[in-house]
């Protein structure tokens, strides 16, 4: 049976170049970096190597990189971190109606810390609303965040124009680029914080990292050992971090190639879904939208439904974020754009990278269409 994993914007397979980097610190180097003998400090120059190469594919400073667990944990250090520091300054904060879970379920726990939320309304496009940036910002306001890019619809935001209005206001500006880290440019200029992950862009699971421009005040949310300049103490996971390190050196030769030959299967995609399939729909902005992220929207058919038979088939894709997999409710995302919830029902999102094949993107052209006939006609007798 076919094997076709559409589902790149969840997880990336480990590059075989960075497994083999990894292999060194999973087994024959097992020392803690922290200590002083020869045999711990190879390990801890290895971990100063990755964050070199991390810095270079944000174009950062190497002291400016915090590694972390992942998106998750360095969202959360980026935005309590910055707003527990900065208390004394005010007490409101903005961010926007799509961000991913991570980032607006501490933003609710914000708000019952006393903090009072702005949430930015976004077009039919997913592009947040920056006349309503700009009027929400008060003397109070301390911190914005604003993700790069939409890690279901794939809408990539203005941040360079975000970052210049809180600039001019004295606003800290952090941005969630988990998706857009290694496909796009992401560069240190974009915001004073910037979330970056390993998982996304062919490294391991369980590393990512914080951008934290010089001179940004944050606390960390754990106490202990002085590691990642006293941010978020504990020994590190050196494999891991050498691993993320490797994929970010990669990237930074090899996702211009990668980019241009996505977008081309992507597009051909796009095309030959709205060709063969009546009552389509594609989410997102159709320009500024990631190269490798396609969301639509087919009329009558429920999104669990086309996600089993797709995978009955040998298709790996999914409805939406994989963080809200579990939960049985349509994306948050897709209604703020402006659709009903019939609409997002029927919601797909199809993610390709570079083990994507033109064969895959043909197999799927001609099975998907068989599939969702079946599925209307079982829906109309029901």
């Amino acid at each position: 049976m076919n094997k076709i994993y559409f589902d790149y914007n969840s997880s990336t397979p480990l590059d075989k170049r960075v497994l083999k980097e990894m292999r060194v610190y999973l087994s024959d180097n097992f020392a803690n970096p922290s200590a002083i003998y020869s045999f711990a400090q190879k390990a801890k120059n290895a971990i100063e190597d990755a964050r070199i190469s991390v810095a270079k594919l944000v174009s950062a400073k190497r002291r400016e990189i915090v590694f972390t667990s992942g998106g998750t944990e360095a969202n959360n250090l980026a935005i309590k971190g910055f707003c527990f520091a900065n208390h004394s300054r005010g007490n409101h904060v903005i961010t926007s109606k799509i961000e991913h879970s991570s980032v607006l379920s501490v933003f609710k726990l914000l708000e019952k810390k006393g903090f009072k939320v702005t949430y930015l309304n976004v077009d039919r496009d997913g592009v947040v609303d920056v006349s309503q940036l700009k009027e929400s910002i008060c003397k109070e306001t301390i911190l914005v965040s604003v993700m790069h890019a939409n890690n279901e619809i794939g809408t990539i935001q203005p941040v360079e124009r975000i970052k210049a209005i809180c600039e001019r206001q004295g606003v800290c500006f952090h941005t969630d680029a988990v998706q857009s880290f290694g496909k796009i440019e992401v560069n240190s200029s974009f915001a004073d914080l910037i979330t970056v992950s390993s998982h996304k862009i062919y490294g391991p699971k369980g590393a990512g990292a914080l951008y934290v421009k010089s001179g940004t005040n944050i606390e960390p949310l754990f106490n202990g050992g002085h590691q990642e300049e006293e941010l978020r103490p504990g020994t590190e996971a050196v494999a891991s971090i050498v691993g993320f390190g490797k994929a970010a050196a990669l990237r930074l030769s090899e996702m211009d190639e990668e980019g241009i030959k996505v977008k081309k299967m992507r597009d051909a995609l796009e095309e030959g879904i709205l060709k063969a399939i009546k009552g389509v729909k594609v989410n997102g902005h159709p320009q500024n939208r990631l190269y490798n992220t396609l969301n639509i929207c087919i009329d009558a058919v429920e999104a669990q439904n086309l996600v089993i038979n797709l995978d009955m088939k040998g298709i790996y894709a999914s409805s939406g974020s994989a963080c809200q997999a579990k939960i049985p409710e349509v994306s948050y995302v897709l209604l703020a754009t402006g659709l009903s919830e019939r609409d997002c029902s029927g919601a797909l999102r199809l993610s390709l990278g570079k083990c994507t094949k033109e064969s895959d993107i043909r197999f799927f052209i001609k099975t998907l269409p068989e599939i969702v006939k079946n599925l209307r006609k079982a829906a109309s007798h029901g």
